[in-house]
């Protein structure tokens, strides 16, 4: 069956993926070039910055400028060399996430920290310490700027199906449906998922619209040739045990071929793993890895400084949907809902009341149904027609910057779950309820009230993992984006 398979992978196909490798190694170097004009850039900023201004804090210097236009000539070629080293030519690594900026600013440090190791073997070799610094903070704000900005260049382009990856996913179980779900409802993320590969189920039964199961597992090899196949992803746990060793196989005979696992839902934990060796066994050992130290720290420092001064900006406007609520139908203006915090305590969180009142009078049984298997209703009969502006802008939640700054929620973290919802969660729920529900979150600029639980999960618990400031920073900046364009709101 392979060899028939191998036989009918047709020239257009290869051609196709061949078009696409050429499409990436393009992109790659736009971004290198890119690259260097923003380093070239930055270094000559700061030249100019530091001796061709006034600024007090720098005492008058020999600009010598024939030297230091040949040192940024040599530094260019070594910190774009650097960007390589630090995977930010990588394009498993690119247009994704808050880590691409990370590993920018890193590797602006590690270049910063070389030339001053380098100053200090050489004494004869004197550069302005104030010249490296800002040459430093110039490099790191242009070449993220230039990243940020390809990347939207990138957004538009996977538009019309350009740099996008086509993608088997190996298990048509509920964690692999979970997965193409996700995948193809993402453009931004630039992968197509073609089909599934499963042994339970026979080829051609569609599993997700569109979305079909090509074959086997032992025609893993054929199926990513004749579909033309860049990337897959294992989603079911038993057929790694089963049927890995035919998996990597074929990825020798596949060189291109980017496998990936992506972990299952109930496998999903709040911990870190590490390796280590017990009587010549290999184990993974478990580290909990809450938030916890300088990280808390930071986190609640712009929790609080951002309730605080978001109250005080926005009090206005709290004032005026205060008083359109209490006008627009009889009862209070704040709506108090019971949710789960850190370690399973509950508090009140604060919205806008959307709802009448009388509202669960005017619920079908079906519609009761819906509510409890969903905790949303698409056509709520409840909801005023002020309360769906509210709820379509967000402007119901910015009453939970008072959670905030009680220390109950924090600016950006894993959806609020209702003591109701805890039942939906299961075993998973332990693991939610180690940091504090956030305003915004992954879930928020991912489809908001679109999601079900299990996507709900798989976004909380990376977040969990991943935490970071600048994850923060990125999604409090998506957020904006979301509720703007009203995206995934009911």
């Amino acid at each position: 069956m392979n060899n028939q398979l191998l036989d009918i992978a047709s020239g257009q196909v290869r051609q196709a993926a061949d078009g696409r490798r050429t499409a990436w190694r393009w992109a790659i170097i736009g971004l290198a070039v890119g690259d260097a004009l923003c380093v070239a850039g930055g270094f000559v900023l700061a030249y100019l910055l530091r001796f061709f201004t006034d600024w007090a804090f720098f005492y008058a210097g020999d600009a010598r400028i024939g030297f230091y236009m040949t040192l940024i000539g040599l530094l260019v070629p070594c910190w774009v060399a650097l960007f390589g080293l630090y995977g930010l030519y990588n394009p498993r690594l690119l247009f994704g996430g808050t880590t691409e900026y990370a590993r920018i600013f890193n590797a602006c440090t590690f270049g910063l920290l070389l030339v001053i190791v380098l100053t200090f073997l050489e004494p004869n070799f004197v550069i302005a310490r104030g010249w490296l610094l800002l040459a430093w903070a110039c490099v790191a704000v242009l070449a993220i700027g230039w990243r940020f900005t390809a990347r939207r260049i990138v957004y538009m382009l996977r538009q019309h199906g350009h740099l996008v990856q086509r993608t088997v996913i190996l298990g048509a179980n509920p964690e692999g449906r979970a997965v193409a779900a996700q995948l193809n409802s993402a453009i931004r993320a630039g992968v197509r998922v073609v089909g599934f590969i499963d042994d339970r189920l026979p080829p051609g039964t569609e599993v997700l619209p569109g979305t079909p199961v090509l074959g086997p597992v032992t025609a893993f090899e054929a199926i990513v040739i004749h579909a033309g196949v860049d990337s897959a992803i294992i989603a079911d746990t038993e057929m790694v045990r089963e049927r890995l060793p035919a998996v990597y196989g074929a990825m020798d005979a596949l060189r291109r071929l980017d496998v990936a696992l992506a972990p299952g839902l109930f496998e999903l934990l709040t911990v870190g793993v590490q390796v280590r060796e017990q009587g010549s066994v290999p184990l993974l050992g478990l580290n909990k890895t809450r938030i916890t130290g300088p990280h808390a720290f930071g986190k609640a420092l712009i929790d609080r400084g951002g309730a605080l001064i978001g109250l005080i900006v926005l009090s206005p406007l709290l004032a005026l949907v205060a008083l359109l609520v209490r006008l627009d139908s009889p009862g209070p203006v704040i709506y108090r809902r019971r949710v789960v915090g850190v370690g399973n305590r509950t508090f009140d969180a604060f919205k806008f009341r959307t709802m009448r009142v009388d509202g669960d009078a005017l619920l079908t049984p079906e519609l009761r149904q819906e509510l409890s298997e969903s905790g949303k209703l698409q056509d709520d009969p409840r909801i005023t027609p002020l309360g769906r502006f509210l709820r379509r802008t967000s402007i119901d939640e910015l009453p939970q910057l008072v959670n905030v700054l009680l220390g109950q929620m924090s600016l950006v973290g894993p959806r609020m779950i209702t003591v109701d919802e805890l039942r939906h969660f299961g075993r998973w729920r332990h693991n939610l309820v180690t940091v504090r529900p956030g305003l915004t979150g992954l879930w928020q600029i991912s489809g908001r009230s679109t999601l079900g639980y299990d996507e709900r999960v798989r976004l909380d618990m990376h977040y969990i993992r991943n935490y970071s400031i600048w994850l923060d920073l990125y999604i409090i900046y998506r957020t904006i984006a979301v509720v703007i364009s009203g995206q995934g709101a009911f």
